[in-house]
């Protein structure tokens, strides 16, 4: 086996593997029917792959989930599009444009790293109150019962994560506004 495929597939097992089961869950609670699971994993693992090639991965659970989530928009964005395709006339569907843009989903993914980044420079208890809650959708008490504090701590750390964010996110647009 070639060096970089070694590297690779251990790359894969540290930062990609751990968080398969929770990433099939947190799919399953929000695309149930809409979408196969199997394929939008295996499909975000090869585009993750292939962004950490290309040295474009710096947070890579954050990449993988915002992957798997943007896939499985799209899955069902498409089933959507096939099911209205079944029921119009073609002459009614050259009216039809569910999709986005360019610059829009240009700008989504910009929003999305900017604020990947914003969560990354939260302090680590902050950070990882924030995204237990934000991200994976748990309960301010199931997080301090797992966290071990209170959840007053947890709302707390939750107001700060969410104020750091916005003036993060803020600073940056601003930022990028005096480049432009």
């Amino acid at each position: 086996m070639p060096p970089e495929c070694s590297d690779q597939s251990r790359w894969f097992s540290e930062h990609l593997q751990p968080h398969e089961a929770m990433l099939r869950g947190w799919l399953q609670s929000r695309f149930p029917t809409e979408c196969d699971i199997d394929d939008v994993l295996q499909e975000s693992y090869l585009r993750v792959l292939k962004a950490k090639e290309r040295d474009e991965v710096q947070s890579p659970k954050a990449f993988l989930f915002a992957t798997a989530r943007n896939l499985a928009v799209d899955r069902v964005r498409r089933l959507n599009i096939i099911r209205a395709e079944s029921l119009m006339e073609n002459d009614a569907l050259s009216v039809l444009d569910e999709g986005e843009d360019i610059s829009e989903t240009v700008s989504r993914n910009q929003e999305l790293e900017i604020l990947t980044e914003a969560i990354q420079a939260l302090p680590d208890r902050c950070r990882r109150i924030f995204t237990l809650r934000k991200v994976y959708g748990m309960s301010q008490s199931d997080i301090a019962r797992k966290m071990g504090v209170s959840v007053y701590t947890v709302s707390a750390q939750l107001t700060i994560g969410v104020r750091k964010c916005t003036d993060f996110m803020e600073s940056r647009c601003d930022r990028g506004k005096r480049i432009s």
